[in-house]
């Protein structure tokens, strides 16, 4: 059985996947505790990883999957190198975890072992990072809030007394892409942020994706489930409610105290006014101007729906007695 130890860690560019990666160095050591990492790895063997998911080559040579948080580059192996600026990382006090010199931290913030807080950031006060987060260059997280494990924060800014549960992934590129004269599809840039307000609980596995000509913006006191798709440049405004498996596409404009049950489509550009409810499952591919209750595939007034549905079932009662 072996003991993983931290010893450094490391940012740099990659040549094939032109973006940012982060690795930890991690030294082997006998331990009596269940640490068995399923390798012939021999005492004092250095061993890299990223977000605690070993990748182990042989005993001489060990090398790194790469994954860039900050980018839509796949899943690649590399050999390590070491560099100057693994320097510009330290342990911090409390909780164990690494910080970039250049960030800003409050003192009463909790960052734990295998997190990361990159150049440029702001943590305030009382805030706790689990392990294996990454916070991007120049995120900002006020004060109370939450971040859960393995949460993907780049390109925003999360208000006070959020709560980021584990898996989130919030400011990553959007789905935005164009054909140009030859027929190829060629990508739009992303180049704006996240917002997301006070209050804010955001559920598990959860994307949120950066803005491309506005900022992607959640309001304050807006409750979002598991598993929910929100696209590039979508303004959802103040205590909403959306289920779980909810996709809302880009674009899109969302009033205050909107609520959506599980599996909600929301199309592209669309508006919806505040004090709407969708019933689940509904479709939504037009502007809706009036609150109500509202569902069905395309999106109608809820009794216009439960009528049709009536009807349907009605004439199968008829045809199948």
């Amino acid at each position: 059985m072996w003991r993983g130890v931290l010893k450094k860690t490391k940012v740099g560019r990659s040549p094939d996947l032109g973006s940012d990666y982060f690795w930890s160095c991690v030294q082997l050591e006998p331990s009596a505790d269940d640490y068995d990492y399923g390798c012939n790895c021999k005492e004092g063997t250095c061993l890299c990883f990223f977000l605690f998911s070993p990748f182990f080559q042989s005993q001489s040579k060990c090398k790194l999957a790469l994954y860039s948080p900050f980018s839509s580059s796949s899943l690649r192996i590399f050999s390590l190198e070491d560099g100057s600026v693994a320097d510009k990382f330290h342990k911090w006090h409390n909780g164990g975890g690494t910080l970039h010199e250049s960030a800003s931290i409050d003192s009463t913030a909790l960052v734990e072992v295998g997190a990361v807080v990159h150049s440029e950031s702001i943590v305030g006060p009382n805030v706790r990072i689990g392990s294996g987060t990454i916070v991007g260059p120049s995120v900002t997280i006020a004060h109370s809030t939450n971040i859960g494990y393995n949460v993907a924060l780049s390109n925003c800014c999360i208000g006070d007394s959020c709560v980021i549960h584990n898996g989130v992934c919030i400011g990553q590129d959007g789905f935005g892409f164009y054909v140009d004269g030859d027929g190829n599809m060629i990508k739009k840039p992303q180049m704006l942020n996240v917002i997301i307000g006070n209050n804010v609980e955001i559920g598990a596995n959860t994307c949120i994706d950066r803005g491309s000509w506005r900022d992607t913006v959640i309001g304050d006191n807006s409750k979002i489930d598991n598993l929910v798709q929100i696209g590039h440049n979508v303004v959802i405004g103040k205590n909403c409610l959306l289920c779980g498996q909810v996709g809302i596409a880009g674009s899109a404009t969302i009033g205050d105290y909107v609520t959506m049950g599980g599996r909600v489509a929301i199309r592209d550009h669309v508006s919806i006014i505040s004090k709407v409810r969708l019933a689940a499952a509904s479709c939504v591919t037009k502007d809706i101007k009036e609150p109500g209750d509202y569902g069905g595939f395309p999106a109608i007034s809820i009794h216009q729906w439960r009528r049709q549905v009536a009807s349907r079932c009605q004439a199968l009662v008829r045809r199948d007695p």
